[in-house]
């Protein structure tokens, strides 16, 4: 058996259970340290972006949408699929802060990137800082963008909600708490163009 750490994970074989519109569902069988396989699933996604959109106030646009797997309308960033083939993240950024939001910003920074929860999928949200803001007209695309309410939250109130469980999405909690840290002074945000070394290619790839 190899050292801890050194063993590669390789994939003896691989079997697609399902391929629908915004995800698959594939079995992996992989190969362990000690030679035998192990049955992994992977939801395949097609990622995302999210937008920490803060205004002169200090303030963040939340949006409250109905999300079934929950069974509920949550508050979250307003944030979209990476589902136009050869489009950057900033730009599909951009163009979902105007769809759900009906905001533009001059100002574009890469806050965090956050694995949804990698033990099954590998869906990968990139959150952007997007400031200097101006409003335009939003471009409502269907029934659920019509149905969502867009609300204003200072800062702190943001964090308040977050620590109180009051926000759940997780690239929600994450672009709130790093926009506060970056304010706050005790980190930098990256090019808006920065290396996305885990975004996901494979879904994107079938379609």
């Amino acid at each position: 058996m190899s050292a801890p750490g050194s063993h590669e994970f390789t994939v003896a074989s691989t079997e697609d259970i399902h391929i629908g519109r915004v995800v698959g569902l594939r079995v992996d069988e992989v190969v362990m340290p000690g030679g035998d396989t192990a049955r992994r699933e992977v939801a395949e996604h097609l990622g995302a972006v999210a937008v920490a959109a803060l205004d002169d106030t200090g303030a963040l646009t939340l949006i409250h949408q109905y999300r079934h797997p929950l069974g509920r309308r949550i508050w979250e960033l307003p944030a979209g699929l990476t589902d136009k083939p050869g489009e950057e993240p900033v730009v599909a950024a951009a163009r979902e802060l105007v769809e759900e939001a009906g905001l533009k910003a001059e100002r574009w920074e890469t806050l965090v990137d956050v694995a949804a929860s990698p033990g099954f999928t590998d869906e990968v949200v990139r959150v952007f800082l997007a400031r200097d803001l101006s409003e335009v007209d939003r471009e409502v695309l269907g029934e659920e963008e019509a149905d969502l309410v867009i609300r204003k939250v200072p800062l702190d109130e943001a964090v308040r909600m977050a620590l109180h469980g009051e926000l759940v999405n997780g690239a929600t909690v994450a672009g709130v708490l790093a926009t506060h840290a970056v304010l706050s002074g005790a980190a930098e945000t990256r090019a808006p163009d920065a290396p996305w070394r885990d975004r996901p290619y494979r879904f994107a790839a079938r379609t």
